[in-house]
């Protein structure tokens, strides 16, 4: 085999490759070999049809077969041989007719990782926002514990109040005709939530237990029946419950139903995540300065693939968080296009970023070491309230290690810009709330 490496770009390199004669003669005369066994042709026993019958009836197979073969078995031999790592899936681009007896040549072109030499590191100018806990977000965390975990009971109250859920029949009518799905029996409705025809739920405000009331609502010109958009409605409707939101005291009881000995100890681990999450978004918007000055001051050539594999992750994960909370991408109005158009510019910034941390990590020879491994573990451990043997299992996975030890790597090279940097701590920005004048300005613009 001869290879030719020919360079298209600091990214991209062109490989033509010759297989010699013998072993194109030899694959042909396997691939025949291979087909013969099978071959069904009128008037001939299976396995038993000549040679010139099944080259004029399989040479499109046959080339097929011995083609992918033959770039198979040598294509990614040649990128070894001549020291090719490639970041994505190599494309072939060319190849000769396949010819017995003859050399074959194909050529194919690959992305490789770029070569960076980091540079403009040392000393970058930071903004950090000065970090202060508020004890309050622990009494709003908690308020917002009990609510998730609020039931609905039937109150003995006797009208029907906003926030209330009730249980009614309806029946709706159009100039005084029932119309298409205008009618319900035992329908759940929480009132002041709005879900309902505007107008609606107002009205059944005040309504005592079996009590009949005609309510009288205009459908909205957006509705999405075009048969009942813009038109004025009757509906009579029977109230037959009224069940009430009963939410918890935020008390021992509370915190030992989500696993904790008592309320000082969920309100401890409150406050720790809290001021966590917190102290991880100070950091987060630090780093997003310290990458924008990164990427700024590193120009290079990134390879389309990683890119491509970047934007991917991203989409996964994008995706995730919104099945979490019964979504999709579609709901949003957004294809996999859409996608990759709003969100290739970020995938781009964090590929270059990484490999920026790569380069500076290389030349400054900042390592992990299998300390570092075990003490990242507790932490995961510890924050997942898992034990930690169950996180130590997880990570023997290879695969699943690598991802740790390039966490790890990417926040010892981010602490080593930090203590480089000139650091400068600001006071958070408090965004003003938007006044009238200004909705009707931005509208109007």
């Amino acid at each position: 085999m001869n290879v030719t490496v020919e360079e298209l770009s600091s990214i991209k390199k062109k490989l033509i490759v010759e297989i010699p004669a013998e072993q194109v003669s030899t694959e042909i005369e396997k691939a025949y070999r291979k087909i013969a066994k099978n071959a069904t042709v009128k008037g001939f026993r299976k396995g038993k049809v000549p040679r010139r019958i099944l080259e004029q009836q399989y040479a499109p197979r046959m080339e097929d077969d011995v083609v992918g073969s033959l770039i198979n078995d040598s294509l990614y031999k040649a990128m070894i041989e001549n020291k090719l790592n490639p970041v994505s899936q190599p494309q072939i681009v060319d190849s000769a007719k396949l010819e017995n007896g003859k050399v074959f040549t194909y050529e194919a072109e690959v992305e490789i990782r770029p070569e960076v030499v980091a540079q403009g590191y040392s000393g970058l100018k930071l903004e950090k926002e000065k970090f202060a806990f508020d004890e309050s977000v622990v009494e709003e965390r908690l308020t917002q514990l009990s609510e998730s975990r609020s039931s609905l009971e039937v109150t003995s109250r006797k009208k029907a109040r906003e926030g209330d859920t009730v249980i009614i029949d309806f029946e709706g009518f159009i100039d005084g005709a029932a119309f298409e799905n205008g009618t319900a029996k035992d329908y759940q409705l929480e009132l002041g939530t709005g879900s309902f025809i505007p107008g609606f739920e107002g009205q059944i405000v005040g309504m005592k237990r079996e009590e009949e009331r005609e309510v009288e609502v205009i459908f909205p010109e957006n509705y999405g029946s075009k048969d009942l958009a813009g038109k004025p409605a009757k509906f009579k409707v029977v109230l037959s419950e009224i069940k009430e939101k009963v939410t918890p005291k935020p008390n021992d009881d509370l915190a030992k139903e989500v696993g904790f000995d008592g309320l000082k100890e969920l309100k401890d681990r409150i406050r720790e995540d809290s001021i966590r999450e917190q102290t991880e978004r100070v950091e987060n918007q630090m780093q997003e300065q310290m990458m924008d000055l990164l990427v700024g001051a590193n120009e290079f050539e990134v390879p389309e693939g990683m890119v491509q594999s970047q934007l991917e992750h991203l989409k996964q994960n994008f995706t995730q968080r919104l099945q979490s909370q019964g979504m999709s991408l579609e709901m949003l109005g957004m294809n996999d296009e859409g996608f990759a158009a709003a969100y290739r510019e970020m995938a781009d910034k964090q590929v270059r970023g990484e490999l920026i941390l790569e380069s500076i990590a290389t030349q400054e020879e900042i390592r992990v070491e299998d300390t570092e491994i075990d003490a990242k573990i507790e932490e995961l451990a510890q924050q997942s309230n898992a034990p930690v043997e169950q996180v130590k299992s997880y990570f023997a996975n290879p695969q699943a290690k690598e991802g740790l030890v390039a966490q790890i790597l990417h926040e010892k090279v981010v602490a080593f810009l930090v203590d480089k940097a000139e650091v400068t701590e600001v006071e958070p920005v408090v965004e003003e709330p938007v006044t009238d004048a200004e909705q009707a300005e931005e509208k109007e613009g």
